[in-house]
């Protein structure tokens, strides 16, 4: 990760959203290449750009490359981001199914997944809808979103036990697990050790 000078918290949240915005327009996978190096030199000069953004180089001549790849591959992202979708979706239901099998491998091998043809929409996935100009735009349809976890009720409550569940289930949802505190915390001492 690419940390832009200014650091702190406000040039990472400024560099993950760039990032996001990127990847969700040049979201084209090895499939849409004739070869390994063609895909590769999109992936560089995708970098390079997202680089540039960050570190607010030439940002005008950038955001109206963007501009132009948007206009000419719209149909490309739209059918990609309606792709995802639906295979989040039917990772989220096997997952379900399934809840000790299936996982963060299902998730994370549907998110990275190109387009390709589908094959209809059931309940719980995201559907294509039309939108002006002849383009598909993914629309949630059928189920609302459950929570993830055993029960499919919130904790209700305040006493001391709900509050503590909901802290522990907060703190997974965030990311953050007692590890990676113990790995931060030692790096942060060995590293001072250098100074």
């Amino acid at each position: 990760m690419v940390v832009a000078s200014g650091g702190g918290r406000n040039a990472w949240a400024k560099e993950m959203t760039i990032r996001r915005r990127m990847a969700s327009i040049f979201n084209k996978t090895r499939e849409h290449f004739p070869s390994l190096k063609d895909y590769n030199d999109y992936l560089e000069e995708v970098e390079d750009m997202t680089f540039n953004l960050i570190e607010g180089i030439d940002v005008d001549a950038i955001e109206d490359k963007i501009a132009r790849y948007q206009q000419e591959n719209a149909e490309q992202i739209y059918l990609s981001r309606a792709k995802r979708a639906e295979d989040l979706a039917a990772a989220l239901k096997a997952s379900r199914m399934n809840p000790g099998k299936a996982g963060a491998n299902d998730m994370a091998a549907g998110s990275s997944q190109g387009i390709s043809s589908g094959t209809g929409v059931q309940q719980g996935q995201y559907a294509p809808a039309a939108v002006p100009g002849g383009l598909a735009q993914p629309r949630p349809t059928g189920m609302a979103p459950q929570p993830i976890g055993g029960s499919d009720a919130p904790l209700q409550g305040d006493d001391e036990e709900t509050m503590r569940l909901r802290a522990e289930r907060g703190a997974r949802a965030g990311g953050w697990t007692v590890e990676m505190c113990k790995r931060r915390a030692l790096q942060e001492a060995f590293s001072s050790i250098f100074v």
